[in-house]
């Protein structure tokens, strides 16, 4: 397969905090249209039913000449009375996944975390009383392979986000996961280093276990101030804490330097979660993602 480079609806404000709530978020043909024109492969779902359902999403990847790369499916991994409530609404995302043709498209599982996680982001990293206590981790893993079968046996890799808001954010508590589970993991740069890690030290400690990476970039002013502030990830987002691709902190030449000795070979999903502000339309982030693909072949190749 080698590196296939896709891109995602949250780079261009569509996803789960904007659509349907924001006036001026991209419709779909508009996001899917940007994205082949940079020069992406493939895209990811964003919130389901976002790109259309059924043949109308079959067609709009079609005509766009896109593949899907792999959908975000959230769960409450530690509370299992919401278990069957959250694989069934997995089982539909999974349903538009067969609709798309995307055979090659990963089970993108992560925990839904809570208003408390959400409320603190980064905090995680030196304060472990946000996280699970050892019951919260045993339930948790067992959430997790519960969803992991139901995709297996969907016929979908599955690959596990560790995300900022949820209980898998900092890097002792993905340690952690990593001990209690045997599913793959997604390696995302933006959201490991909000929760406090080294994303390049993470490709080589985790390597055995990536086989999805999100790349992103990270400004630390805005997760400082957010932090000092005690302001929410819905914030932090607005504020713009994912920038475009070396405009940031993330030290990704050294990344991508370690990618390549590494034999990694799979989806490199560039995302840039990004939330619309009251004038911009969709020739903002269009024009953001083509530099960011641009940035990614003139500086690494791909």
């Amino acid at each position: 397969m080698g590196v296939r480079v896709a891109n995602a609806p949250c780079s261009y404000g569509a996803f789960e905090i904007t659509v349907g709530v924001l006036p001026n978020v991209p419709g779909p043909d508009e996001v899917v249209t940007a994205i082949a024109r940079a020069g992406y492969e493939a895209t990811e779902l964003g919130p389901p039913g976002y790109l259309g359902t059924g043949e109308e999403l079959r067609e709009r990847l079609a005509d766009a000449g896109l593949g899907l790369a792999g959908g975000f499916i959230p769960v409450r991994m530690s509370e299992p009375d919401h278990w069957d409530e959250d694989l069934a609404a997995m089982a539909r995302t999974l349903d538009l996944f067969e609709a798309a043709g995307g055979s090659e498209a990963h089970a993108i599982l992560a925990d839904d975390g809570s208003t408390e996680r959400l409320a603190n982001p980064g905090r995680a990293a030196t304060d472990r009383a946000l996280g699970l206590d050892e019951d919260g981790w045993r339930r948790l893993a067992e959430g997790v392979a519960r969803a992991s079968e139901l995709a297996q046996k969907r016929g979908f890799d599955v690959s596990f986000h560790h995300h900022t808001g949820s209980y898998v954010e900092a890097p002792w508590e993905i340690e952690r996961f990593l001990e209690l589970t045997d599913v793959g993991i997604v390696l995302d740069t933006g959201h490991l280093a909000l929760g406090g890690g080294d994303p390049t030290q993470a490709l080589v400690s985790w390597r055995s276990r990536i086989n999805h990476i999100h790349v992103k970039d990270l400004r630390l002013d805005i997760l400082s101030g957010v932090i000092a502030d005690r302001a929410d990830m819905p914030e932090a987002w607005r504020r713009g804490i994912f920038c475009e691709l070396g405009a940031g902190d993330v030290d990704l030449p050294a990344f991508f330097a370690a990618l390549q000795q590494s034999g990694y070979s799979g989806w490199l999903v560039v995302e840039q979660d990004w939330v619309p502000g009251q004038n911009d339309d969709v020739n903002v982030a269009a024009d953001a993602q083509a530099r960011n693909r641009r940035w990614l072949a003139d500086h690494t190749g791909l």
